[in-house]
């Protein structure tokens, strides 16, 4: 089976991590065995960096410092994981990716959008998931699910304001407007098995 490189994004509290998991269980019933990962980490040295980034104060980077940090964790990703995953003939699932960075550092924080892709480019030698999946909710939703979670302290992004969550979140509908060969925008309202339905519908040309 030729292999398949998917990306969930979303803003915080989307249900991305929840989804990313159910979407590799429903492949699985199908005979798709696929890698689950995340950004930023999935492989040691991006791992390493995840700390950097989502600990601390909000002002503990600026936006270029963040972009940079995230394109390096991404560049030891793609390269230890995701690449030689997808060259094994295998599907990937990454909780989270380039349009992350997109949409934070950039529609959020003011980053110019090809400065990230440039990065990206040289970094990460222009990867792109073939599919991804915009898992859209409301800023406020999403945040107020974001803080409530369990056991789980908020990180710095988490932290930020309703106006930056709302910059976040009309940055995805953005790019899923000005790219729907490649990012498709799911109605993440609704319950778990509903929305991984949903999901796989959006996949469905590739399935068995």
């Amino acid at each position: 089976m030729t292999a398949r490189f998917i990306s969930l994004e979303g803003g915080e509290g989307a249900g991305k991590s929840t989804q990313a998991r159910a979407l590799a269980d429903a492949l699985g019933h199908r005979g798709i065995k696929a890698v689950v990962t995340r950004e930023p980490g999935g492989s040691a040295g991006a791992e390493a960096i995840r700390g950097l980034l989502l600990q601390g104060g909000i002002d503990r980077w600026g936006a270029r410092a963040e972009a940079l940090l995230f394109a390096a964790a991404r560049a030891d990703h793609v390269d230890r994981l995701i690449r030689p995953a997808l060259d094994r003939g295998q599907w990937v699932i990454c909780d989270r990716f380039l349009d992350s960075t997109r949409a934070y550092q950039g529609a959020a924080e003011g980053v110019a959008d090809d400065a990230i892709l440039a990065l990206h480019g040289f970094g990460s030698q222009g990867l792109l998931p073939d599919r991804t999946l915009f898992l859209d909710v409301p800023a406020d939703h999403g945040h107020e699910r974001a803080l409530r979670r369990d056991g789980v302290a908020a990180d710095r992004f988490a932290q930020q304001d309703a106006g930056f969550h709302g910059r976040v979140v009309q940055g995805f509908r953005t790019i899923a407007e000005h790219e729907p060969g490649r990012v498709r925008r799911i109605d993440a309202s609704g319950s778990a098995d509903a929305v991984t339905e949903r999901l796989l519908v959006e996949l469905s040309d590739w399935l068995p």
